[in-house]
């Protein structure tokens, strides 16, 4: 798959290097710097081109905390799953070392590239689990380690192993396991408060606190849920009967037994143990929702080299049995508005000058309740203030628990262990959320 890996900062300088097959001179990569320059100069402002071909070498690349990972290859590989493992790679080292960056880099080469070397064998990933790759790769290099026969150090079993991501000889007192159904909802709202665009993104994430080897079993509310052809990677396009909803982007973690999946829809697995994301998927929201779950409207009035007044009122359109928690209604403001004055229904406003922001807090948030606040800011020297604001949009942040958007429900998680038989306790939560970007536009 990839020739060599390479870190560098981000003026294109290398800080690390690892060759897995020699087939690429190791000065190429003094190229990328200038190519990367001249993709910047010719895509389009929002565009994002992860790879660069360059007189038949391929640079694909990542950038993080100001730095580049970037992989060569020769051949006409996927480059998709390159750009994964060059994520999973990031994933792995911010979990070694807390932050990847320059410092952290030049601090600990001789484990990165111990970690490079067992990610990744001859340009082939190979595993990318953090937890078994602490198991026999750690920082406590301070002490020293026989090599008599009787200390050999040795991989763990699970490096071997059908089931690498699990190891041998797990033990809890208390043998349970916890589900949390988790759908974010970006949405894009009209001032008007219509819904322009929508999608959810959902997961299923599991924290396994069991014995041994246990086969899990997940059943959810409408067999007839995953329709369509696997591609044997973990993703598939589906839809449930009925409702002709299309869900996309499903992907598995690799527990999942695909071939189960594929014949008879069924999702068994060996869990990892501890935290794990099982799997995750795409829909359109339109679908469920017709109108904002939480409802903005915000007036803005200017009085040139003057003041601003702001009247904000918020409704969660929701069921009144549902609250939600921890709502955010962030407000852009003129970069030089000055002398807050706030008076709130309901909740706290907080002022953040460094931000250019108002942020009015409901800490619950029942169904079907409407709260309004007010706010008067100075504005000592204001030129343009009401482009200013037509470009910001306000941002809403909320979480619903005990509530999923699509509907989508665990029938049971059944918890099969065939050598110790024990009693398992698995439980289960719903929580609704706002995404990354669901935002109301101001004009």
């Amino acid at each position: 798959m990839a020739s060599q890996i390479h870190f560098l900062d981000i003026k294109g300088k290398p800080l690390l290097s690892r060759d897995y097959k020699g087939d690429i001179p190791s000065t190429t990569i003094e190229k990328f710097p200038l190519l990367l320059l001249e993709l910047e100069n010719t895509i389009d402002d929002g565009d994002y081109k992860p790879f660069i071909n360059h007189d038949g070498i391929n640079y694909i690349f990542i950038n993080h905390n100001n730095l580049y990972i970037c992989a060569l290859t020769r051949k006409n590989e996927n480059i998709m799953t390159i750009v994964i493992f060059l994520s999973k790679l990031v994933e792995v080292l911010t979990q070694y070392f807390k932050s990847l960056e320059e410092e952290s880099i030049r601090d600990n080469f001789v484990i990165i590239y111990e970690l490079l070397d067992e990610m990744m064998d001859f340009g082939i990933p190979q595993t990318t689990d953090t937890k078994i790759l602490k198991e026999y790769i750690t920082q406590d290099y301070y002490s020293l380690i026989k090599t008599t026969p009787s200390h050999l150090v040795a991989p763990p079993n699970a490096v071997t192993n059908a089931v690498s991501w699990r190891k041998d000889g797990i033990t809890y007192k208390k043998n349970e396991a916890f589900l949390d159904v988790v759908e974010s909802i970006n949405m894009l709202i009209s001032p008007q408060g219509k819904v322009l665009n929508s999608e959810i993104l959902g997961q299923i994430n599991i924290k396994s606190h069991l014995s041994g080897m246990p086969n899990l079993r997940l059943g959810l509310n409408d067999k007839g849920l995953f329709t369509g052809n696997n591609n044997g990677e973990g993703e598939s396009t589906a839809s449930t009967e009925g409702k002709n909803v299309e869900m996309e982007d499903i992907k598995f973690h690799q527990c999942v037994r695909l071939s189960k999946f594929e014949n008879e829809k069924l999702i068994t697995f060996i869990p990892p143990d501890g935290e794990f994301t099982l799997m995750s998927y795409r829909l359109s929201s339109a679908q469920f929702l017709t109108k904002p779950l939480m409802l903005v409207n915000c007036k803005t009035k200017i009085h040139k080299h003057s003041r601003i007044e702001i009247n904000c009122t918020i409704k969660a359109q929701i069921k009144k049995k549902s609250t939600a928690n921890n709502v955010e209604v962030i407000i852009p403001i003129p970069d030089d508005a000055d002398t807050p004055k706030t008076e709130a229904e309901y909740g706290s406003v907080k002022w953040i000058p460094e931000k250019s922001c108002l942020v009015w807090k409901l800490k619950t948030f029942p169904g079907g309740k409407q709260f309004q606040m007010r706010a008067e800011l100075g504005l000592p020297a204001v030129t343009d203030s009401e482009s200013i604001l037509s470009k910001k949009p306000i941002k809403v942040n909320f979480s619903i628990p005990y509530f999923t958007t699509s509907g989508i429900q665990v029938r049971y998680l059944r918890i099969n262990e065939p050598k110790l038989q024990y009693q398992s306790y698995p439980w289960v939560r719903y929580i609704t959320k706002s995404g990354e970007d669901y935002i109301v536009r101001t004009r």
